[in-house]
């Protein structure tokens, strides 16, 4: 797999009004008023930085509001750009790597399929169209 650039990072947090003020207030950056998952694709130096609640994470990874308990709870999201979504998420499964999230294209038109680290750490790889200058 080729990786082309870091697409987002996401701290997860449990009390996600106290980590939003954390990220917006306190540290003065310029999120957007999404209360579920507020992000700025505004920040130098990464192309996208969002405050993902753990009921956004357990949603998104396995369709429920709770993390499962047989589970390391994550602390954060990293997402990298790979050339191909497919072959990436072919390549981890080959090298013993459970997917939590197969591949999927969610509804706002990202590629996707995700692992979670022993730590706890989830990674996805990513196709963005946007990131990519495509709507």
């Amino acid at each position: 797999m080729k990786v082309l650039f870091v697409s987002g990072i996401a701290p997860i947090v449990a009390d996600p009004p106290t980590g939003q003020r954390l990220f917006s207030t306190d540290l003065g950056l310029h999120l957007t008023a999404d209360p579920d998952y507020p992000s700025t694709d505004e920040l130098s130096g990464v192309k996208h930085f969002g405050v993902w609640s753990l009921t956004g994470a357990a949603q998104a990874c396995f369709g429920t509001d709770a993390w499962p308990t047989d589970r390391p709870r994550p602390q954060a999201t990293v997402e990298f750009e790979v050339d191909d979504v497919d072959a990436a998420a072919a390549e981890l499964l080959a090298a013993g790597h459970d997917l939590i999230s197969p591949v999927k294209t969610e509804p706002w038109g990202q590629r996707l399929a995700r692992l979670q680290t022993a730590d706890g750490l989830l990674i996805a790889v990513t196709h963005t169209p946007w990131m990519r200058g495509s709507p």
